[in-house]
This record gives C-alpha cells, structure tokens and sequence, in this order.
C-alpha cells in the first residue's frame, strides 16, 4: 500500500472508527464530534495496529509500559553488521531511538565477546506502540524489546526465512532447570545486557536467573535487574528507563536490593512443588479492552498525527 494510501486509510479508521454507515444518519454539524467520541470507544489495539509508520513528533514516550504510547517512533533497520531484526511481517521493530541505539549497542558488545556473531532481534513496538492485536500486554512506549537466545550467525536471513525460522527453548522442567542448550556464551549476553545503565530490568524464566546466579563471579550487581518470569524462554525481554526528561513516561518501580536470587529460587520451588489448587477460587474474568479514553490524552494526537 502507497504511503499516502496508508495515511488515509489510518486517519479513515481513527476518526470514523469503522462506523461510516451509522455517522451517516447523523448531521453535518455534530458528525466530526461523533467520529472523535466513537473512536475514543473503540479498541485502542485496532487504531495502533493500524499506523504503518511513526508520527511526526519528537520522539516522547506517553504512559507507562502496559498502557501508553509512543510519539516519533524511530525503526531499527532490518538489517546491521550484528544484528537482524526477525518477524518483519508484524511491523514491530520500532522504539525510542534511545532503544534503538541500545540494541545496536548490545549487538555489537556481543558479537565482540561472545562466539555469536550478534544478535536476533524481536518484537520492539509498533510504530506509535500502543496495545497490539496479537501478543504483548507490554511494548506500548518503545522502551521493551525482545532479544532471541537463538545465538546469531554470520549468514543474513531472507524475508521469509525471518518468518519461519524459530528461536530456541533453554528451559528444562517447565522452566525450573536451564537445559543442554543453555551455554555460558547465554550468560554473558545477559550480562552485557544487564550491565547498561539504560536497563530499568530484564525477565527471563527463573531456571536462567538461578544458573546464573549459581555461576556469576566477581561483580553480581548486574543480577539484580535479571528478573524471573513466565514463559521468557525463547527469547528475554529488555525493559529500558524512561528517557530523562520525559514526564509523561512512567517507570517501573527498580527491583528490590540484593540479586534476586533468593526469590528466583522461590519460583523454582514452586515450579517443582506447585501449591494445590484453591478449590474455592473464582474464575478471573477477562479484562476489557483498552480504549483510546483509557490512554494518556496525548495518545490521541499521536494517532492523528500524519
């Protein structure tokens, strides 16, 4: 679809939000109005999943990372000397340029320290973040992204071979263990990883955080931002600080001090000695929709911004 298409279409869905046959019951005077109140209703992923490029704003991260968005996206190019950018098809290898320039960074730390030749990079966010149609909670600000622990190779991969190809499970026993695919090359890439300044905290699954806190020597500071979490298995997940200067960004609270490693031990326990079921406990009920209402008001111009 032509740039100028896209546009048209993307400001066709955010102001008419995919009603045009009951606006046209309405008048000329309040029919503006109405576009603008229907989209605030309408599901915020199908609005930003829409944007096929970054608005034209400075680059300014708006929420927090679960519920915002991102104004003057910047995309990591598809292809550099250590890295390559997987999934292209999604159009989610946008960000801050603070998280593009630590990507890049990190790629290159590891191919210079480790046998891996770079790095596979996946999800960022999309082009103006906000919830996606498919996958993450997170990714709405452009300050998370995904890293393969598939280790990269020097050989650069088509199109659709980035659609196809795989990363690699390092988790044994649900993820209580790491298995024998997990390497000391693994570490070291979650070291450097950990070890930037711009790193707010880093989730993985919790067998990965207790061997490495089992084999780590010397300085463990960086320990404390490698986070356990579910699934993480395939790939981990950078999670960055909001950019100095950016109010309307909200970080995560820091980890707690120490390592963490007592209370990645704790998942592991549990892992293996699951808790028995409360026979009482209620079924959650599914969480609605975000709507564009629900996102910080600066997400709206995001959106319209052309």
């Amino acid at each position: 679809m032509r740039p100028i298409v896209v546009r048209y279409f993307f400001a066709l869905v955010l102001f008419a939000a995919c009603l045009p046959f009951a606006l046209q019951a309405q008048t000329q005077s309040d029919r503006p109005q109405a576009r603008t109140d229907r989209a605030m209703t309408v599901a915020a992923k199908t609005l930003f999943g829409a944007a096929e490029i970054g608005s034209k704003h400075a680059s300014e991260s708006f929420g927090s990372y679960a519920k915002g968005c991102l104004a003057g996206g910047a995309a990591l190019p598809e292809t550099g000397p250590t890295w390559q950018a997987m999934r292209l098809s999604r159009n989610r290898n946008w960000g801050q340029p603070i998280t593009i320039d630590y990507l890049k960074d990190l790629s290159r730390k590891v191919a210079q320290n480790t046998s891996w030749s770079g790095l596979y990079i996946g999800d960022i966010s999309q082009p103006r973040g906000g919830p996606m149609l498919s996958g993450h909670a997170s990714h709405q600000i452009g300050l998370d992204a995904d890293i393969w622990l598939r280790p990269k190779t020097d050989r650069v991969l088509t199109r659709a071979e980035r659609e196809e190809i795989s990363s690699i499970s390092m988790r044994r026993a649900s993820g209580a263990y790491t298995n024998d695919r997990w390497t000391k090359d693994h570490e070291t890439v979650l070291k450097l990883a950990a070890s930037d300044p711009r790193v707010a905290r880093i989730f993985i699954f919790p067998g990965a955080k207790v061997a490495m806190c089992k084999s780590a020597t010397g300085d463990r500071s960086w320990l404390r931002k490698i986070r356990p979490w579910y699934g993480h298995h395939y790939h981990f997940h950078v999670r960055l600080k909001c950019p100095e200067g950016q109010e309307d960004c909200i970080n995560q609270a820091p980890p707690p001090p120490g390592d963490g490693c007592k209370e990645a031990a704790g998942w592991v326990k549990r892992i293996l000695n699951p808790p028995p079921p409360n026979p009482n406990a209620k079924p959650r009920k599914p969480k609605p929709p975000i709507t564009l209402a629900k996102l910080p008001q600066q997400c709206s111009a995001v959106l319209s911004n052309l």
